[in-house]
């Protein structure tokens, strides 16, 4: 009896998933027409970029976009179009960097950053929208979730899927990580290389917990640890050095939390997610 409900729970979970993916790509499309551009960030844009679906599948939230800001009518109409509201007062709150949008018989709301993506750190990303048709670059997906200070399961599971399925590059393409992108930013702010550095090493030292071939595990370890070391070696800008002077003694992100999310190790929520 208890199968038979969890089977229930988990074919609703991936219907809702499909939803919020072609509901993404509708949006996208209709925005198109009218010759705005909003691009897919977040889960649903890792699992864009999917391979082995069974591995990246997880519970998504919200759907997530990048728009650019002189766009904003447009994508005001875009909305409008599909039957949604815009809740005002999230735009009121982020001076105009950021809109939310609703439909009254709907749980989900569709959150779309403009020009920048702002959670604990600033990634700018006005002039990087066109590189893949529905998502933003898989370089600048993979730096969103290793920016992330308090890393939950979620996101782990996520770099992992990006590492393991996309090659490694230096320089634009579609469909790949332009690690060598990665590095320069990081070699411009500190604080992003802290904490990009600082999750790397937590994945190479966690991903033993997945049920990855030993082949993966190689092939993951051997992207990652080339990241790092590209991230290391490559010259750091006096602004940087003049932070890094400075280190932890002040403080580094932005502090972001969860709408009513209940503080877990990362540590803690695998073993949970074991048993």
């Amino acid at each position: 009896m208890s199968l038979h409900k969890e089977n229930i729970s988990f074919f609703n979970k991936k219907s809702i998933r499909e939803d919020r993916i072609n509901e993404a790509i509708r949006i996208i499309d209709v925005a198109r027409k009218k010759d705005a551009i909003l691009r897919l960030i977040g889960g649903l844009a890792v699992r864009n970029h999917c391979e082995i679906i069974d591995f990246c599948e997880r519970d998504y939230g919200d759907i997530d976009l990048v728009g650019l800001k002189k766009h904003f009518k447009k994508i005001n109409e875009t909305f409008k179009e599909l039957g949604y509201t815009e809740n005002r007062n999230v735009a009121i709150a982020t001076s105009g960097q950021q809109m939310q949008f609703y439909k009254k018989d709907l749980e989900d709301h569709v959150d779309v950053f403009l020009d920048t993506f702002r959670m604990e750190h600033d990634v700018v990303l006005k002039d990087r929208l066109t590189l893949e048709d529905y998502t933003i670059s898989i370089s600048d997906i993979l730096i969103t979730k290793l920016q992330i200070y308090t890393m939950n399961e979620k996101d782990l599971r996520d770099i992992l899927t990006i590492v393991k399925d996309v090659s490694l590059d230096e320089e634009d393409k579609s469909g790949v990580i332009n690690v060598k992108y990665i590095a320069q930013l990081c070699a411009k702010d500190w604080g992003l290389y802290t904490d990009i550095i600082s999750n790397i090493n937590k994945c190479l030292n966690l991903m033993h917990h997945y049920n990855l071939s030993p082949e993966e595990v190689k092939q993951i370890q051997i992207k990652l640890k080339t990241i790092k070391e590209m991230i290391e070696n490559e010259p750091k800008t006096r602004r940087w050095k003049l932070r890094a002077k400075i280190g932890k003694k002040k403080s580094w992100y932005r502090v972001v939390e969860e709408e009513g999310a209940i503080p877990i190790s990362l540590e803690e929520e695998l073993e949970k997610r074991k048993n």
